[in-house]
């Protein structure tokens, strides 16, 4: 974790595979005031875009097995060559990531409550 500078709410990246729940949770943290981005690291071929992008105090990832993604993207999931592919993308964040969340069997109620309370930790 890098402390943030003064006078600006702590900047968090969220990345992981297609259909992991980035983008709602991105939304639910930047309504309570955190800085939240999707740097669409799953997409790149530079193993630490995730940083030189948006150089997060903060990295959550969020993982999500292919069965679920078929489930949660039933017209058009991709393939599990496509979700392996994303996964070795994602591998540079997944080790250096400060809070991973495994989705599978999390409500986005439930994925937003843990990141928050992981976020409200770091300030007690």
């Amino acid at each position: 974790m890098t402390p943030p500078a003064e006078n600006r709410p702590l900047r968090v990246a969220v990345v992981g595979p297609c259909t992991s729940g980035k983008s709602t949770l991105a939304a639910a943290l930047r309504a309570a005031g955190y800085e939240a981005r999707q740097p669409a690291q799953e997409h790149s071929y530079v193993p630490d875009m995730w940083q030189k992008i948006t150089k997060p105090d903060i990295l959550i990832f969020l993982d999500v097995g292919f069965e679920n993604t078929v489930a949660r993207r039933p017209k058009n999931p991709g393939t599990p060559q496509r979700h392996q592919e994303q996964q070795r993308r994602l591998a540079h964040a997944r080790q250096h990531c400060d809070l991973y969340l495994d989705t599978n069997n999390l409500s986005p109620d439930q994925i937003k409550d843990r990141a928050l309370n992981f976020l409200r930790h770091l300030h007690e």
